[in-house]
């Protein structure tokens, strides 16, 4: 099967049926050869529909699909829409947050998938999962070569069994995230059950500049979410139509500061961890 994306990242696959934009000079297979456009943002949906018409043009059997048209996910195949080492062991969320698509494409209930093995854990929200689930895949990360790399950890949901399963394991990444004021809280209880781990394996994506959020605001959430030990990774809102709705030169210069950590420790100047339990225990 050809794969087809609209943009290359560092998550599209790479073998040689994986293909970016439109038909190369010299198309692979012949007719019958089945086709599968992907397309993930929706700003990117009107691009994909051409591409489907040019590779319709020289096979029978071309699809377009994807989160952008709403796809609510099915099995996980390794490799075939997404990089090899990256794996998905569930679909839906039942947060519906209102920034994120996750619930409304693939539901609000999880749907536990088949665990295909993997380094790279890329659910929407991994601890909604029966603990029967993520015991498993865990059990699949210890017999991995490389250092698990999680992603999609909701620290609101996040208890005792969870950091057991974390501590019996080689951790690269935890990537949690506090996309508004309330989930700091959460995040301050996540670093106090994670003990002395390092901050370089705690990682936090930071939703900025949705709704009236000021500058200031959000870089105050940013310095706190370095503080309580975690290393803050802000990322802009962006809407349907793939505006950045704060988009200007402040809010670069915010995004530049805090998404690479050499620039927000020299900011910081120190790193100096709150002590939670006063407040939480």
């Amino acid at each position: 099967m050809i794969r087809v994306f609209v943009d290359r990242n560092a998550w599209t696959p790479r073998d040689p049926l994986s293909f970016v934009g439109f038909p190369p000079l010299v198309p692979p297979g012949d007719r019958k050869t089945p086709v599968r456009i992907s397309v993930v943002f929706t700003w990117h949906k009107r691009r994909g529909l051409q591409m489907f018409d040019a590779w319709s043009k020289l096979y029978d059997d071309v699809q377009i699909g994807g989160p952008a048209f709403d796809d609510p996910g099915d099995e996980f195949v390794p490799g075939r829409y997404i990089k090899q080492g990256v794996t998905i062991t569930s679909r839906g969320c039942p947060r519906g947050c209102s920034f994120c698509f996750a619930s409304k494409r693939e539901g609000k209930a999880i749907r536990e998938l088949k665990i295909a093995p993997g380094h790279i854990v890329q659910d929407n929200n991994l601890f909604a999962c029966s603990n029967d689930h993520v015991e498993r895949v865990f059990d699949m990360l210890r017999d991995q070569k490389e250092r698990a790399d999680l992603r999609g950890l909701d620290a609101r949901l996040m208890n005792l069994y969870h950091v057991d399963q974390i501590l019996k394991t080689r951790i690269r990444y935890l990537w949690f995230a506090a996309d508004d004021p309330t989930q700091l809280k959460t995040i301050a209880r996540a670093g106090y059950l994670l003990g002395d781990m390092s901050i370089e394996k705690k990682r936090c994506y930071v939703l900025v500049g949705y709704g009236d959020e000021t500058i200031q605001e959000a870089e105050a959430r940013l310095e706190r979410v370095f503080n309580l030990g975690f290393l803050p990774f802000a990322q802009l809102y962006i809407d349907e139509k793939g505006q950045r709705t704060s988009d200007n030169k402040e809010w670069r210069k915010l995004l530049k500061i805090w998404s690479r950590p050499a620039f927000f420790k020299a900011k910081m100047g120190y790193y100096k961890r709150e002590d939670p339990r006063g407040k939480l225990f």
